[in-house]
């Protein structure tokens, strides 16, 4: 290397180090280092990833700014992500300033095979016209009666019978299986009316369960590289970009039948007759100039968003239930005070079938423990948008268009300034009124795990009563003994 070479290289580095100290002075948050920014303290975190992004915020007052390549000309716009868990520039972001933080071409692009242009993925008049839509199906008692019958049936002829006989042989459960079985077994029935049986006797395998799952975990991984990355695997068909390829046809062959007949159904079906009651009827009975691939969208969108939500909401109530025994002789002290009054004293009749959804919206301190598990671990820890024009948020941060905002909702439940001192203490009772007889909804800003703001999720009360009856019926039976269920009965009256 020549003199002059060796100065201009020199030259460059210093100019470098110079705009990198200077542009970096101005972020607070994770050690951003050059070329690398904050990618080094993301991967050495990645196995607490979400506590680590909480240590941040809390040292940071709530909010900070990072970028993820230090590199001139990105860092101050596709470079940098403000990450943040402030109530109010939640609202800011979520409702106030809603049209100015859509989802994005980068999260549209990941999703696109998945998802398509479905109402969670999706911005603009494509969005608001299938939330319309779809609003107008959540209200009606219909779909609640729908979810109803699933969840019922599910209960009572495949999850209680597993748990029974392997409580009767010794044999250990995988909780978290069975549950993610059979919240997609109902989430299937009540989007497209189909039940893919994957909790029938010895969980066998489903062709479409599996598929699904392949397709999700290989659409997840593209967010670990950039685009040009992952798109040139596609093109060359590489990893797991393979594996999503396989796992969609799978996908779109089921789906496809699935539509079909159920087209054929609907044809022959006796005008005005009501033989399915599932999101995907109701779509086709609207128009009929939906497209199938639209119609395939809409199904799969919805099993998306009810399918791990609910099992991951359980799994980690019944561990926190079990670390705190003041809060299960509650539910039961609960459960056994609605039980009584709606099928009497002999607690033999309580178990015959599972709680009815009338005697399910009763369970107050249940629905507040389930809350209170949402906060602390929600099922979607954090969500991003896409910055569209500059702006400024409500406690000051700056952010330009073309960056990514992030809002971290597993943080939100963590904060003192947003909670309380006893924010990490799992209880209940703070999502209540001070005579501990009614739910007290908390700022949904604050609380985020179904989303807030025009984005608020349609299914929060069916996900609330699909959780609380299954939680009813393993608390019920297998928490405590029957003769316990007894000797709650007799506290109770």
């Amino acid at each position: 290397m020549d003199v002059s070479t060796a100065m201009m290289v020199l030259s460059a580095v210093a100019a470098y180090l110079i705009w990198f100290k200077l542009t970096m002075r101005s972020l607070k948050g994770p050690r951003v280092w050059p070329l690398l920014g904050s990618l080094p303290g993301l991967i050495g975190n990645a196995n607490r990833m979400h506590d680590w992004i909480a240590d941040n915020l809390r040292a940071c007052g709530g909010t900070y700014q990072t970028c993820i390549f230090a590199i001139p000309f990105l860092t101050r716009k596709q470079g940098l992500v403000t990450v943040t868990c402030d109530p109010k520039n939640l609202e800011h972001i979520l409702k106030l300033k809603f049209d100015n933080y859509p989802k994005g071409p980068t999260w549209q692009a990941v999703f696109h095979d998945l998802l398509g242009e479905g109402i969670f993925n999706s911005d603009g008049d494509t969005w608001l016209f299938q939330r319309k839509t779809a609003a107008l199906e959540f209200t009606t008692r219909t779909l609640r009666q729908a979810m109803a019958r699933w969840v019922s049936r599910a209960i009572k002829l495949r999850f209680c019978p597993i748990l029974e006989a392997a409580q009767l042989e010794g044999k250990p459960v995988d909780l978290q299986d069975l549950l993610l079985r059979l919240t997609f077994d109902n989430i299937c029935g009540l989007a497209f009316g189909n039940d893919p049986q994957t909790l029938s006797p010895g969980l066998p395998e489903n062709t479409f369960a599996s598929a699904f799952d392949g397709a999700t975990e290989a659409t997840l991984q593209r967010f670990i590289f950039p685009e040009t990355i992952w798109k040139l695997k596609k093109w060359l068909r590489l990893g797991m970009e393979v594996g999503l390829s396989r796992s969609m046809k799978h996908v779109d062959e089921y789906m496809m039948n699935v539509i079909g007949t159920r087209k054929l159904e609907l044809l022959s079906s006796p005008k005005g007759g009501n033989l399915h009651d599932d999101l995907l009827s109701r779509f086709m009975k609207k128009r009929e100039s939906y497209s199938d691939k639209f119609l395939q969208q809409v199904a799969l969108n919805f099993i998306l968003a009810g399918r791990d939500t609910s099992s991951v909401a359980l799994s980690w109530f019944f561990w926190l239930v079990s670390q705190t025994p003041r809060v299960e002789e509650k539910i039961l002290i609960e459960l056994c005070t609605v039980l009584m009054k709606t099928r009497g004293h002999d607690a033999s009749k309580w178990l015959e079938d599972p709680l009815v959804f009338e005697e399910v919206d009763r369970l107050i301190y249940l629905k507040a423990a389930l809350s209170e598990t949402l906060r602390l671990y929600p099922s979607v820890p954090e969500d991003s948008k896409h910055v569209i024009a500059d702006d400024v948020l409500p406690d000051g941060t700056f952010v330009p268009g073309g960056s990514s905002i992030t809002y971290s909702i597993y943080s939100s439940g963590r904060m003192k300034f947003i909670w309380g001192e006893d924010c990490l203490e799992f209880r209940p009772e703070r999502w209540l009124t001070e005579d501990g007889t009614k739910f007290e909804a908390h700022d949904p800003f604050k609380f985020v795990s179904f989303n807030a703001g025009p984005r608020i999720c349609l299914g929060k009360d069916l996900a609330y009563l699909q959780m609380k009856s299954i939680a009813a019926a393993v608390l019920l039976r297998h928490r405590s003994r029957w003769h316990q269920a007894t000797a709650w009965s007799r506290k109770c009256h």
